[in-house]
């Protein structure tokens, strides 16, 4: 079975065709990063535009990287939720039209989802059920149980702050470029990971809370240099040096993986029956959390980020459990809380 997977959530315009919820015949990102890198952050309306200017072009190179014309393809997925509106608005559009056009079966699929489900891309047959998922990500942070395909149970989550999130605007603080997760990773390197000390939220249960770190990071700063909890924090990055920057960057990120595997290590004792532990997201992509966490999945690190394979895959065993097509007249765009829905 060939699926046409488009992916349109936030500020990456994305379409793959993939065989048997595997084999990616095709995988085409484009990236709007250079875009927002001057503005640290994402405009959901300047997103919306780009996805409207590069979505058909994106999704034919697809067609085309695969070698498929419309008769090859026996079902189309999307993105439907969660998401900036605008920005799903374009790829759902899209999706529709397509299905009406060629007759084909349109699957809208959940984004947390199809993150779990880039871990299924390839030869991984070492996944087994019932497993623990980690969906972290700019917008998501979701410890998730799941007993068998296309079953998911939320059983940790974030109170505030994604920890994607809380990458990003630490990053800023300390002056480093948009997103935050790969230039922390990457100034981290040359840093000290023990010269600060950064508390761990003390939250009961599998939920987690990123804001106060964000915030323990921003007063460290300013401590360090002396300055008032008045200074503005767009100014810190002005008086760091380089060696300040790496060791503030290192000691973040050793603090924000360790809360991450702590309550992974608690989800686990919880849940002593998950056979395998699996993350998810681009938060996934960092190569210091994949060397901590022994024994667990990630996907391939160009598979973290968006991507329309992972909607095709989720899409294919969506279809192997009995779920049935959309109604392509009929499909609404609002963000949801559930992963059922």
């Amino acid at each position: 079975m060939k699926i046409l997977g488009i992916e349109t959530s936030c500020d990456e315009t994305a379409a793959a065709v993939v065989e048997n919820g595997k084999k990616i015949l095709s995988n085409v990102v484009v990236s709007q990063i250079d875009i927002f890198a001057e503005y640290g952050g994402v405009i959901p309306e300047v997103a919306a535009r780009s996805h409207l200017e590069v979505m058909m072009p994106v999704v034919e190179k697809a067609m085309k990287d695969a070698k498929c014309t419309w008769d090859d393809i026996d079902a189309i997925a999307v993105t439907y939720a969660p998401g900036l509106l605008g920005s799903l608005l374009i790829g759902t559009l899209t999706a529709r039209t397509l299905a009406i056009l060629h007759d084909k079966p349109l699957y809208a699929v959940h984004h947390l989802k199809s993150h779990v489900y880039a871990n299924w891309l390839g030869d991984r047959s070492a996944i087994s059920f019932p497993l623990l998922a980690m969906v972290i990500s700019g917008g998501h942070t979701q410890i998730l149980y799941m007993p068998e395909h296309d079953k998911f149970d939320i059983i940790g989550t974030t109170r505030d702050d994604a920890i994607g999130e809380c990458f990003d605007k630490v990053a800023k603080i300390l002056g480093l470029p948009y997103p935050g997760g790969p230039s922390i990773a990457k100034a981290a390197k040359n840093g000290d990971e023990n010269k600060y000390k950064l508390p761990h939220p003390k939250i009961d249960g599998l939920d987690f809370s990123f804001s106060g770190l964000k915030t323990a990071v921003l007063r460290a700063v300013q401590k360090e240099l002396g300055l008032p909890i008045s200074h503005p924090s767009h100014d810190l990055k002005n008086h760091l040096s380089d060696k300040q920057v790496a060791d503030f960057a290192a000691s973040f990120e050793k603090t924000a993986i360790d809360i991450l595997l702590e309550k992974l290590s608690e989800a686990k004792k919880q849940h002593p029956d998950a056979k395998s532990l699996v993350f998810a997201g681009g938060v996934s992509a960092n190569q210091k959390l994949r060397e901590k966490a022994e024994g667990a999945v990630f996907p391939e690190p160009k598979l973290s980020g968006d991507n329309g394979a992972m909607v095709a895959a989720a899409a294919y065993y969506e279809i192997q459990a009995g779920k049935q097509p959309t109604d392509p007249y009929k499909l609404n765009i609002y963000p949801r809380i559930s992963i059922d829905a």
